[in-house]
């Protein structure tokens, strides 16, 4: 690589920074308007026309706010944990490839930061590391209330990291590849939505938790600990905190579209072909926060146990069972042929469904026969 390799990787690194933060600004007002249309209200409305510069007024009014440090807090720690929950999401997209790419000076720039031969478990790393910055903030803050979230953080965290691992693992072996650009290239006639929908569903649910956004939203339960592991933060700290909770979104709604989606793949003229892959790619990502959105304005939030319950009794059995099931239908036509596959296949789906019935029936006839007369 070459002075001006390197300045177009700079530039690609520049590009993509100031882009999730612009996207964020706009994500956070067009949520604003959305669950405000849900709730038959009009939302924003005072800052910029129908209110789309409410998100900056916002950051404008909290950098020039006040920081105030706890008398108890471990200082270091307390001031690096909002930029080390920030970070990861940063990382995480830039395996992710948004675009074919276009020639400038001579040179084929792609739209991708870094198409690293590792992509899925670079994916799995940084989504680990997410944890870090709540945990660091709750303990370094000096009071219960923050502990108590981050605690409640971590356990949620890493509960439904093991949920969201299977479903990538899924898509790892039906796609064959590690690479994020050689599992969109593998998706050109059919999206891994379709083989993979039980996974995909997966990992939207993971990936809820993982960004503790409603209904998963427990370690900032506001009810229950004051606001969570951010309580002593204000002023700008504050505003990055919200803002890798965004960040995360973006990035795990990006990872969904690479890896489900068909990526940047969609029908589109010959005129301008380096910009219909991005607006693809765009529209994607945006139709899978509208559903995050969607269930925000829907859903109540979790019962912590219920919350755990339902990622250790049902997410990751299920995806467990998905795993050896896509595993199954890789290997065994190609020791016992297609046709007896298949009729094994319905047999086991018939029985599931007998059992499940025959369950239901037993569990209302239960219920019948303990209810007061």
């Amino acid at each position: 690589m070459d002075w001006l390799d390197w300045l177009l990787l700079a530039a690609r690194v520049v590009v993509v920074f100031f882009v999730l933060l612009l996207s964020v600004i706009l994500l956070v007002w067009v949520e604003r308007k959305v669950v405000a249309d849900m709730q038959t209200r009009k939302g924003p409305m005072r800052a910029g026309p129908r209110g789309v510069l409410v998100s900056l007024a916002d950051g404008i009014k909290l950098f020039f706010k006040e920081g105030i440090t706890p008398a108890l807090a471990d200082r270091p720690v307390y001031l690096i944990a909002p930029i080390v929950s920030m970070l990861p999401a940063f990382l995480a997209f830039a395996v992710i490839p948004f675009g074919t790419g276009v020639t400038l000076f001579g040179r084929r720039v792609p739209f991708q930061i870094a198409d690293l031969n590792v992509g899925i478990l670079w994916v799995l790393a940084m989504s680990s590391m997410m944890v870090y910055g709540i945990v660091l903030a709750g303990w370094s803050s000096g009071s219960n209330y923050p502990l108590l979230g981050s605690i409640r953080s971590s356990a949620q965290m890493i509960s439904y990291e093991v949920g969201m691992a299977l479903a990538l693992v899924s898509v790892l072996m039906y796609s064959g590849h590690l690479r994020m650009t050689q599992i969109v290239a593998a998706q050109d006639r059919v999206w891994n939505v379709v083989p993979q929908l039980p996974a995909f569903v997966i990992y939207l649910i993971a990936g809820l938790a993982e960004t503790n956004r409603p209904p998963f939203d427990l370690p900032e339960a506001e009810t229950e600990l004051v606001a969570g592991y951010h309580t002593e933060y204000s002023g700008i700290k504050f505003a990055m905190f919200y803002l890798a909770e965004y960040l995360n979104t973006v990035t795990v709604a990006a990872i969904a579209t690479t890896l489900f989606l068909g990526g940047w793949r969609g029908p589109h003229p010959e005129h301008l072909a380096w910009l219909w892959p991005i607006l693809w790619f765009v529209v994607k990502v945006l139709a899978i926060i509208y559903a995050y959105i969607w269930i925000r304005a829907t859903l109540p939030r979790f019962r912590y146990d219920r919350l755990m319950a339902f990622g250790w009794k049902v997410l990751i059995p299920f995806g467990l069972v998905w795993v050896l099931a896509t595993g199954a239908v890789i290997v065994l036509p190609d020791v016992y042929g297609r046709r007896p596959v298949v009729i094994g296949a319905a047999a086991v789906l018939a029985v599931v469904l007998l059992l499940s019935l025959l369950w239901s029936a037993l569990a209302r006839r239960r219920e019948t026969v303990e209810a007061p007369s």
